[in-house]
């Protein structure tokens, strides 16, 4: 109860703080930079170094490339049934496919099953984050035609995102260091991912224009929030995992889109107030269909 009460007082407390204007319009860029520089490899150190590593364990390194590939085929369909420029079917590709599995995926699988198992979800978070530098990069600039695509652009973003970095680095030093005494210090440091990260969503969300888009905001969440954890839900079935390995891999699959995907969108001009849009609404409706999908796998996996 205690993990709810905190996601529900951070998230109204960054809308107040938004409201009132008691803080800059851009504060959360400060408050983000904690979370990616320090917060998140903290993570990867307090975690991975403790994962008892199985064959099971593909599956939450599978799950975003599923999600990711159902989504790319489902906004070209639409797209092509709706006659949507580039730009516009770009932005859904990257609203629909990748997965908020930081900022409000690891305070939710916190709530839901236990910090314990933030290992796994790592997995899927950096595999996620991997699909943004790779595909995602393509995407963006094949819609924009803004910049030319070269494998030096990509390793540049992939080398300059710290949280890879730290994940890279929680699996090999252990190998040649005791870093054990260190722990303290980053169960201290992981524990601030989840209260800043939701206060500064909160601090973000924005509603204004939705009606105007409510077609393409409708298709984007409908995939997002049922249709790609159902993919992974199948995956699970298939592969016949069941237990902790599956229910975070499918609830990692259920989460809001991406707040980098917002940026990336805005970067490239890929109809940004969409993507910010099914964002936005997404990490409402989220509260509740994460809920349904928790009662899901409960009695299945």
């Amino acid at each position: 109860m205690v993990n709810f009460l905190i996601i529900g007082i951070c998230m109204i407390a960054g809308m107040l703080f938004r409201k009132s204007g008691s803080l800059p319009a851009d504060a959360h860029k400060g408050i983000n930079a904690w979370i990616i520089y320090l917060a998140l490899p903290a993570v990867s150190f307090k975690y991975l170094p403790h994962i008892q590593w199985s064959t099971n364990l593909i599956v939450p390194a599978v799950a975003p490339v599923l999600v990711w590939l159902g989504a790319w085929l489902t906004m070209r369909l639409y797209a092509v049934i709706k006659k949507l420029d580039k730009k516009t079917e770009g932005g859904l590709k990257l609203a629909a496919g990748l997965s908020n599995t930081t900022f409000i995926g690891f305070p939710l699988i916190a709530a839901y099953y236990g910090e314990q198992l933030l290992g796994i979800a790592i997995i899927y978070d950096q595999v996620n984050f991997m699909i943004l530098a790779t595909a995602g990069v393509i995407v963006a600039v094949h819609s924009s035609k803004k910049e030319a695509l070269t494998p030096a652009v990509i390793l540049r973003r992939i080398f300059k995102f710290p949280p890879f970095l730290g994940c890279i680095a929680a699996l090999t030093l252990p190998h040649f260091f005791d870093i054990s005494p260190l722990d303290p210090l980053f169960t201290k440091l992981a524990a601030t991912v989840g209260p800043l990260a939701l206060f500064s969503i909160g601090f973000q969300i924005k509603l204004d224009g939705w009606r105007r888009n409510l077609s393409h905001i409708s298709v984007a969440l409908f995939y997002k929030l049922i249709v790609s954890p159902a993919i992974v839900f199948i995956f699970i079935l298939v592969m016949g995992v069941r237990g902790s390995i599956a229910q975070v891999s499918v609830f990692e699959a259920a989460m809001p889109t991406l707040l980098t995907a917002g940026i990336v969108a805005d970067e490239y001009d890929l109809d940004p107030q969409v993507v910010n849009l099914v964002i936005g609404i997404g990490i409402l409706l989220s509260f509740l269909t994460t809920a349904g999908w928790w009662l899901i796998l409960r009695f299945v996996s």
